[in-house]
């Protein structure tokens, strides 16, 4: 469980938060191009992440052990946190971005082997409370490392003062945005210090195989599993289903900051601040969804946030600095001053908060709804292909939204696009039995 808890803070305060907009607005030319490029990177990014995940799940389990691949991942994605730090404001925006994705790359297959973990570990009738409590512990990890960027590092560049109303430790530069660029550092930190509880303390699986025959075996058992879909209809359904939704979920979360960024022109501590109360209600969700998942089953669950998500996502595109409900509803364009002093984004912190509700649970459920679908032998490969699920057109929804946002020149016109991706999701994910694998049939 501590494994979300030390990765969280990459995806909270680099890639959403901190140091997504901070290089949208300052490292970019101009926020339009800067969305653009943000998407551009995290499509590359998804784009390996979908061809090599079945690989290495598939050697993972011919070879046995996770943690010396979870090692060799950190050793790749620490140093291209740290070196965000010299991503200046107006300064070349491809080395960032290379390491932005690097960083994406080795989180992502760190998670498939983490997660990989889990049908060995406890039972099913444990998984979705153990699952979302897990992901409401990586919540609370975000949000408190967002908590220590606000209010002790990252100063505004009009007043020089933190959220909490004191100048920035060691010295940091607001007129820099010293306080956003060292979100990469602090991510880098961060998980090296508490992915040491999951390598000192869990239980892993005893070596089976040299890394050169896994490779082969696992090859091999890979192009056996692909196989296998073709008589396992269900399983096949559900990782269709979630492919769509999860690129929707993506997308939301990867260009949600960047947006509010580009159409308020919030600041770090404004969009952080949103960060702060997205996560807390992500941390709700969780606790909530997890006995519910054990009682109602992961289908139900992934079901119901779904449709939250939709509702959210509609408000937001639907909604402008002066207007609602696509232009039916006038909203006043005055700003009383203050954190979020228009109505439109009290609005939009309303929509944010149906979002936090929901894309914890939503994530932590589709994962319990796997683990109770398949046999831990078979973990490592079909955790594979769930990552690949996750990530085959997860290019896509960044790509789009990307680039109808350089074509219209619209950012609520691009994220628009997210809405298809959820709605097409939902729809197939209604008719995918549960457990998705008749292996498991009659396991809650």
């Amino acid at each position: 469980m501590l494994f979300d808890w030390a990765a969280q803070p990459f995806f909270t305060i680099v890639t959403t938060f901190v140091f997504g907009p901070y290089f949208v607005a300052h490292v970019a030319a101009d926020p339009v191009s800067g969305q653009a490029m943000w998407g551009y990177a995290a499509a590359a990014a998804g784009l390996v992440i979908a061809i090599m995940s079945p690989i290495l799940g598939s050697v993972a389990d011919a070879a046995g052990a996770r943690k010396p691949w979870l090692l060799a991942f950190a050793a790749l994605k620490l140093p291209a946190l740290v070196a965000l730090w010299w991503a200046e404001p107006g300064s070349a925006a491809m080395w960032p971005l290379l390491c932005f994705s690097v960083a994406t790359i080795a989180a992502e297959f760190s998670i498939v082997f983490n997660d990989s973990m889990m049908p060995r570990l406890f039972t099913a009738e444990r998984m979705g409370r153990i699952s979302n409590l897990a992901w409401g512990l990586g919540y609370l990890g975000g949000m408190l490392a967002l908590i220590c960027v606000l209010g002790f590092l990252a100063g505004s560049p009009e007043t020089g003062l933190t959220l909490l109303g004191i100048e920035p430790l060691f010295g940091l530069d607001p007129a820099q945005h010293e306080g956003a660029r060292i979100a990469g550092p602090l991510a880098a930190v961060w998980y090296a210090v508490f992915l040491l509880p999951l390598l000192l303390f869990t239980p892993d699986a005893a070596p089976k195989k040299p890394i050169g025959q896994a490779v082969t075996a696992g090859l091999l058992d890979l192009a056996a599993t692909l196989r296998e879909l073709r008589q396992r209809r269900g399983l096949l359904r559900f990782l269709v289903a979630r492919m769509i939704y999860q690129d929707g979920l993506t997308a939301l979360l990867l260009l949600g900051g960047t947006f509010a960024a580009a159409m308020f022109g919030w600041q770090t501590i404004e969009i952080g601040l949103y960060g702060i109360i997205l996560n807390v209600t992500a941390i709700i969700g969780n606790l909530a969804a997890g006995p519910l998942d054990d009682r109602a089953g992961s289908k139900t669950v992934v079901m119901l946030a779904l449709a939250i998500l939709i509702v959210a996502a509609l408000g937001i595109v639907s909604t402008g600095t002066d207007f609602a409900a696509f232009g039916l509803v006038a909203l006043s364009p005055a700003d009383a001053g203050g954190l979020y002093g228009t109505a439109a984004e009290k609005l939009f912190i309303v929509f944010g908060l149906l979002i936090g509700i929901a894309f914890g649970p939503v994530q932590a459920s589709s994962r319990a709804y796997l683990a109770r679908s398949v046999e831990p032998h078979e973990a490592g490969r079909y955790f594979g292909l769930y990552a690949l699920a996750g990530r085959a057109t997860s290019f896509l929804a960044p790509f789009l939204v990307a680039t109808v946002t350089a074509l219209s020149g619209s950012t609520r016109l691009g994220m628009a696009m997210i809405l298809i991706f959820f709605t097409v999701g939902i729809a197939l994910l209604a008719t995918t039995p549960y457990p998705a694998s008749r292996k498991l049939a009659g396991v809650r």
